[in-house]
Parts: C-alpha cells; structure tokens; sequence
C-alpha cells in the first residue's frame, strides 16, 4: 500500500481506511484499536510485589467454620439466582502435546524406534501405551478401531502405535486432538464414563442452585464446538436431573470484538501479507464481557478440567458452599454500611466503624493520611471502596503447580491491594521481585466465588474494574515477520484488580486439574474403591 494512503489520526497512529473497515467488520471499534496502540508504545509496567499473601497476612482459614458458613450457605442460596460459570473453550491437543509430537514426526511409531529415540516425547508416548487400559476412553477407542477391522490388542502385542495414535488423536477415531477438554472422558462409573462437562453439572446440582433445585451453569465455548457442546449435554442432562434438581445450561462464545490488533516493531497495524490487519485472541481476560452479561446474584467460577470423581466431591461441595456462605456474610456487612451512607447515618462513630471494616475484614490499606480527610472526602472514599464487585477466592498450599498466587501489590497510587498474579507479570531480572516471588506460600487454583449486584440489586458494570496496565505483551512471527500481540488482562487477574478481594485457604484436594493425559492417571482422577 503506498504511504500516501496512510492517514495519520490525532494520535500519531498509522492507519488506513481498510484497515478501519476490516476492524469495524470484527467489530473491534477504533477506540479500542488505538488505546491498544498505545499501550503497545508504552508498555506495560511489571507488578509490584510487596510480599506474598499468607496464613494471617491476606489469607485466611476457616476450616474450624465451614460447616456454619455452609450451612448459611444453603439457606441463603435458596432466594438467590446463582450460576457456575466454567470457561471451557480449551482445546484437548494440549493435553495430548508429546503423542501429537511424535505422530507428526514419525509415519510409522513402533517400540523399538520410540526406545531409541529416548527423547521426552517418545518416553512420553511409550508411557501412555504401559498405561493405556487405564484410560476411561480405552473402551470406546477399542471399539473404534474394530470397526475398521483393527485389532487394538494386536497392535500392542506387536508394539505397532502409529494406529493407535490415529484412532486416538484424528478425525477416524476419537478425535481428542480437535475437541475441546470438556468433552474428552475423564472418569468412569458403573453407569458409564463422564466427561468434564458432564461432571461439572453434577457438581453444581450440589451448589449452584436455588430453592426450586433449579441449577444454573454457564459454559464458555469456541464457536466450532458449540453445536457438539450443546448435543452432548442435551442427550445427557436427563441421567443428572435427580432428586428435584433441574439444570439450565447457557453458553457464550469470546466476542470477536475482544480481539486485540497486533503491530509490528514500530507499533504499527500488522497487516499479513494478503492485505489484512492481524488481530489476535484477547485471552480468557476478554470473559469478563461474557460475565458482565450474566443476570444473577452470586456466581462460582470454576476451569473445565478441575473436576473430581463423586467419591472425592463431598469435601469439594463442603467448601464450595462455604466460600459462598463467606461471600454473602460479608456482602451483608458491605451493604449495611452503604445503606447508612445513603440515609446519612454517619456520625463520627460510623465513619471509625466503616474505616476499620474496610482495613480488618476488606484487607484494604486506608491512605496513611485518611485521617486528615474531611467528612466529605472520608464518606466518599468509604463509598468508593465499599460499593463495588465483591469476590472471595479459595487458595491452596504451593505445590509447585504452574499458575498465579495471592501477593500484595502496590499500585501506582502507592497503595497496597490483595491481587492473584501470574509469573508474566512479575520482573523475574529483579532479585528482590524474583525472591519475593518464590517466597509464596500458595497457589490461586481459580476456585472463586463472586457477587455482582450492589445493594441495589443492580448490576455492576465489571469493565469499570478492570486494570489495563494488568496485561501481557507477547512476540510472536506471521509471514516471516516479527510482531507483538497483546493479551488483555487475565480474567481473574487484572480484569478483577479493583474488586474487593479475599483470599480463604482451601484444602489441596479440591485441586485436581487436567493439564495433560498423565494427571488423569492420579489417585484423585481414577475409580474410588
């Protein structure tokens, strides 16, 4: 395109009028585009850690009042609209890396030619074949392969894989490689294997659910699953509708509109070599959209592969149920301060009481000079704290799991705040911020309960509390050129970053991800005895 069609904005941003046209298509407006420019010419700055969140110091326990925080749970719930909201558009190739790996690499995979090979892929794969009758979907693949007249028996007799690769991973089998995680099969029962999905309804029929058993799910989905999504829980609702429980399931796709626009080095609109602007997945932190749309109370957010089977779920529900009887205590308490701060019942006694709410139970640094404010200032910033989100996020102990933790934070107005970070966001080069970063005594296993609505009963706009300065920038390459691709931040991280935040430890076994086909070999992911 010759530089005299370049038309410069306000901004000093390069872009054309296709390139304007081309985001107006995906629905990405020019004021997104630009802000995200301009973040790219910036830069975003790294967290800063003050210390790492611990037992007394920004977490807390309540192992000794679950049960009565369950309890008020259960009755609570009753009035109120609830959903589990799973995000579960991640892809199954993840899970199966080491044996996509060797499949692409080698026509023909026997057991003689992975030995030799001894790299970790290959140790990998053979360690999947020694393992394969444990697999809850070894059945069906059997099954599969017999239709085409394959013996799977045979192939291992006479440790000949590639097949067994094919059946498993491609488009003639099972297909794992091209489905998302929720559909694979993770555990078995007499009655028959369930699937993430599957095991997500039956978790919330113990939860998510209101006084008339009504159970509310929310799955976000890739629009290329939807249809197989929506047709697998269809056909299987009826088996988990038990005991008065009815499910509702609802779905949403990322929004196109949440894509974010790549730049090359000089922070310009990547346009690929066929004349389009490049615009990228904005990360899970583009749900906070799909959040924002949900009409409820209370909502439970929880990843698709963090499943457990019925016999580990009691503990599982236990504290489900009692970070939620947590949140709507505290909620209660939060919305008696703002109803005295509408009817101006704010005498120098509240304004001490509502302070010390604030910094005790909030975990909120009050400004070192708060109390040089004058009523006025101290009403407002009292409103301005207590009058939003609310969320209480359930930790585990670090076991060297990948993943964020709980840390105090200072913010660029110097104050200190309670945030789950992620590794990307820390100066890893700076040994204090690398140390304080090792230092952490848990782990954020995305086990959260959230209130939407204030006082009111109105919803919260939960754009208003996001931080962008909470994101990743990334290099990545297309058409043989360098580019840089923006990740809005994550979605419990800085798309949460202004809500009000509580961290509550829970116990390691209500943890138990799927991140790759060996962890469904664990203890916790095989039939209870």
């Amino acid at each position: 395109m010759p530089l005299g069609e370049y038309k410069l904005n306000s901004q000093d941003t390069i872009l054309t009028e296709e390139i304007l046209s081309q985001l107006e298509e995906k629905g990405v407006s020019k004021e997104a585009a630009l802000s995200q420019i301009e973040t790219f010419k910036r830069g975003i700055p790294y967290a800063e850690l003050v210390r790492p969140c611990t037992l007394g110091d920004g977490i807390e326990n309540i192992d000794k009042e679950a049960e009565k925080y369950s309890s008020l749970y259960e009755i609570e719930a009753r009035s109120k609209k609830i959903i589990k909201f799973v995000p579960a558009s991640g892809a199954a190739s993840r899970m199966f890396k080491e044996l996509l790996a060797v499949s692409e690499r080698d026509s023909k995979i026997n057991k003689e030619k992975l030995s030799r090979a001894g790299d970790s892929e290959s140790e990998a794969f053979l360690r999947f074949i020694d393992n394969i009758e444990n697999f809850v979907f070894f059945e069906e693949l059997k099954s599969v392969m017999e239709e085409d007249g394959l013996s799977i028996d045979q192939h291992l007799e006479e440790a000949i894989y590639h097949d067994i690769a094919g059946y498993t991973l491609g488009s003639s089998g099972l297909n794992y490689a091209n489905l998302p995680k929720g559909i694979i099969k993770f555990h078995n029962y007499d009655e028959g294997a369930r699937t993430a999905f599957e095991e997500h309804l039956v978790e919330a029929a113990e939860y998510s659910k209101d006084g008339e058993g009504l159970s509310r799910v929310h799955f976000t989905v890739s629009p290329e699953h939807l249809d197989r999504v929506k047709e697998l829980l269809d056909r299987k609702m009826a088996d988990y509708e038990k005991d008065g429980i009815q499910f509702e399931t609802t779905y949403s796709i990322q929004k196109p509109s949440t894509d974010t626009i790549a730049v090359d080095m000089e922070n310009r609109p990547f346009v690929d070599n066929e004349g389009m602007v490049v615009l990228r997945p904005g990360g899970h932190g583009a749900l906070i959209e799909n959040l924002n749309e949900l009409d409820c109370d209370v909502v439970f957010i929880k990843n698709i592969d963090n499943v457990v089977p019925d016999h580990l779920k009691e503990e599982t529900c236990l504290y489900k149920k009692a970070l939620g009887g947590y949140l709507l205590n505290l909620q209660s308490k939060i919305f008696g301060y703002l109803k005295k701060l509408d009817a101006r019942q704010t005498d120098k006694e509240f304004l001490q009481d509502a302070a010390n709410f604030l910094n005790e139970e909030l975990a909120i640094d009050l400004p070192s000079d708060f109390g040089d404010f004058s009523i006025d200032e101290k009403l407002g910033y009292l409103r301005v704290k207590l009058d939003r989100p609310l969320r209480v996020c359930g930790v585990v102990k670090n076991v060297g799991e990948p993943g964020g933790g709980p840390f105090w934070v200072r913010g660029s107005d110097g104050s200190l705040s309670q945030q789950i970070v992620e590794s990307a966001q820390v100066n890893l080069d700076s040994g204090e911020q690398k140390s304080i970063w090792e230092s952490s005594t848990h782990f954020n296993p995305v086990d959260i309960v959230c209130g939407l609505k204030n006082y009111k009963g109105a919803p919260f706009d939960l754009r208003k509390y996001v931080d962008p300065n909470m994101g990743f920038i990334s290099h990545k390459s297309k058409d043989g050129r360098d580019l840089k691709a923006l990740e809005l931040p994550g979605l419990w991280n800085g798309a949460m970053a202004d809500w009000n935040t509580l961290f509550i430890v829970v116990p390691l076994i209500t943890f138990n991800p799927v991140k790759t086909i060996f962890d469904l070999l664990r203890p916790e992911h095989q039939p209870g005895e």
